[in-house]
């Protein structure tokens, strides 16, 4: 009970008006200041209704005042009392007895202040005892704290590294699991008004098939209007001996009638319009040239005789021998007409059909590039057509699969049921037979497998195992484990007493403590003040942790953000990284940049 609720008591007791509306922890604080906590206590504990004057009483007094008599007080008083003690002596007596017995009561109560004074002093060392030990383990908990801000700060970071680590394999695993889920999901149109399809070989293709039938015959008539008949045909007969520069009469006796055949006659006709042409073009310059020379050769001869006055003889045999040189040089040209100039016009004439051959050429390669190009798209549409079957095919193979495997277990299921129902059947058989019989057997068939199972669970770990197994003995380890259960039962029923008695011990202690350390107020009355700043400078500390720790979280996620948007930031941490824990990898990172800077630097010098 509380101060303030003790002198409320006390109140009730001597008729205060209106006490029963008081409320005593409105008066806990009369009780703070030393100087009337002595005197409030005392009143407490000494004043009752027999301290109080009564009605009659206080009208007598208050007549006596209104009379004017005097009235004694104080010493006064004193004295005139001391004269009226020897005039009774049965009152002096009874007065000594009254002293005696107050004297043994103040004893008394100096005796219990006595023992409380003890006890409290006794608590007092006990509370500086645990002053002591908590200052030491404050201290303790400084230097444990600080290494757990280390281990915190280092296993954020890890955290935070694992965490991102994990988001991200979460976020990749999410998005395949998606596309995963995208290819077996039917559409609302391919559900219909069924129900929902449990299996992929429920779900309809028609709509697919249909799909890849207009796809197919789109592509054929593509082919058809790309391609015509008789590409196949021409490409086949298009080898390269149809375009050699061959011999001009092998070339004349092509009797063919196809484009190629064509194609070579109008090469031989320009050949041998160009060989004309050029021998008729040297046989005019040749003349020319040779009348030149003459004309030429006749002035300068003219010009020799008038000049010189060559003689006739003279003239006759320059003239011969000119005629010699003319027959030999005729033989010459003769033999250039006959052999060497059809050979060089035979070869000038092959040179003329490499550029017609040339451009034939880039004819075919363009148009071969262009049927190319259209059989290659062709291709990847029939590729993609195929592995779409593949993928279906593959579905349904894996769903067959998994189909089988569930069936594989369903009948061993089936055959696991089938022989549990026939030991069931056997068994009920044989207690039948039993029963039939008019004297039971004692011991346990070895074909009632359920009764000998029982028996071994029953019997546990039993080193003085028995011979035969009898149903008497099934029968009194069953009640033996049915006392035992009993037993049991009945010690956790007594263990849950006594257990409730300790609580409700404890917690009568409790409150006895919590009376003697709060003494009716809402804080700790400790007598050391040193353990109290000690708290709350450790709760101060321990609110700085939290801010800091709070404080940390914000930096490191503004941080996470930046490194996130910033990629150059990342490979500066990550390198701040590998030269704190892995110098090694820190080397070949920074060997792997500095070649990649000299090829660059190379490649933009080149």
């Amino acid at each position: 009970m509380s101060c303030g609720s003790q002198f409320v008591e006390t109140l009730k007791k001597i008729g205060y008006p209106k006490a029963d509306e008081l409320n005593g922890e409105d008066f806990d604080w009369l009780f703070e200041s030393v100087e009337d906590k002595s005197f409030l206590e005392w009143f407490c504990g000494n004043v009752n209704e027999q301290h109080v004057v009564s009605e009659k009483e206080l009208q007598d007094f208050n007549k006596l005042l209104e009379s004017g008599k005097p009235i004694l007080e104080g010493n006064a008083l004193d004295e005139v009392l001391k004269t009226c003690k020897p005039l009774d002596s049965k009152n002096s007596s009874q007065g000594k007895e009254e002293e005696e017995e107050e004297l043994k009561k103040l004893e008394n109560e100096f005796q219990i202040l006595q023992k409380m004074k003890n006890l409290n002093i006794h608590r007092c060392n006990k509370l500086q005892m645990m002053a002591s030990k908590n200052s030491q383990m404050l201290q303790a908990l400084k230097g444990k704290e600080e290494e757990a801000l280390k281990a915190v700060k280092e296993g954020l970071g890890a955290l935070t590294a694992a965490n991102s680590k994990l988001n991200n394999e979460l976020l990749s695993l999410i998005d395949g699991v998606k596309k995963l889920a995208s290819f077996f999901t039917a559409s609302d149109s391919e559900q219909g008004l069924g129900p929902h399809p449990v299996f992929f070989s429920q779900l309809s293709l028609d709509k697919y098939l249909s799909q890849e039938e207009q796809s197919t015959a789109a592509l054929t008539s593509y082919t058809k209007k790309h391609f015509f008949q008789g590409m196949s045909e021409l490409v086949e007969s298009s080898h390269d001996e149809n375009f050699q520069l061959g011999d001009i009469s092998k070339q004349l006796t092509c009797d063919e009638t196809n484009e190629v055949c064509e194609e070579s006659r109008e090469v031989v006709r320009l050949q041998t319009a160009y060989i004309c042409a050029q021998h008729q073009l040297i046989q005019m310059k040749a003349k020319e040239e040779g009348m030149n020379s003459a004309i030429q050769c006749a002035e300068n001869m003219l010009h020799s005789l008038k000049t010189k006055g060559i003689g006739k003889e003279n003239l006759k045999a320059r003239i011969s021998s000119l005629n010699n040189e003319i027959s030999t040089l005729k033989k010459h040209i003769a033999q250039i007409n006959n052999e060497d100039l059809p050979s060089l016009l035979k070869e000038n004439a092959q040179l003329l059909k490499v550029p017609v051959v040339k451009g034939d050429f880039d004819r075919q390669i363009a148009r071969q590039d262009y049927y190319a190009s259209r059989q290659d798209e062709i291709c990847h549409h029939l590729i993609r057509q195929k592995a779409s079957f593949e993928l279906i095919e593959l579905a349904y193979k894996i769903e067959l699969r998994k189909h089988k495997d569930i069936h594989c277990q369903l009948e061993n299921l089936v055959e696991y049921l089938k022989q549990s129902s026939n030991e069931l059947e056997q068994r009920l058989q044989l207690m039948s037979e039993l029963a039939q019989h008019g004297k039971p057997r004692n011991t346990i068939d070895s074909k009632d497998g359920f009764s000998r199972r029982l028996y071994q669970l029953l019997e546990g770990e039993n080193k003085k195992q028995q011979l035969f197994k009898t149903y008497e003995s099934l029968e009194q380890m069953a009640q033996k484990l049915k006392q035992d259960c009993v037993t049991v039962q009945d010690q956790l029923a007594l263990s849950s007493q006594e257990q409730s008695l300790f609580l409700s011990k404890l917690d009568s202690d409790i409150d006895t403590l919590c009376d003697i350390l709060y003494c009716g107020g809402n804080q700790v009355l400790l007598s050391s003040q040193e353990l109290t700043e000690q708290f709350h400078q450790m709760e101060f500390h321990l609110n700085e942790l939290n801010q800091l720790i709070m404080d940390l979280l914000a930096d490191v996620k503004a941080k996470r953000n930046f490194l996130e948007s910033n990629k150059l930031h990342q490979m500066e941490r990550n390198l701040y990284v590998y030269f704190f824990k892995d110098e090694e990898h820190l080397k070949e990172m920074v060997e792997k940049l500095e070649q990649q800077s000299k090829a660059k630097t190379s490649g933009l010098e080149d």
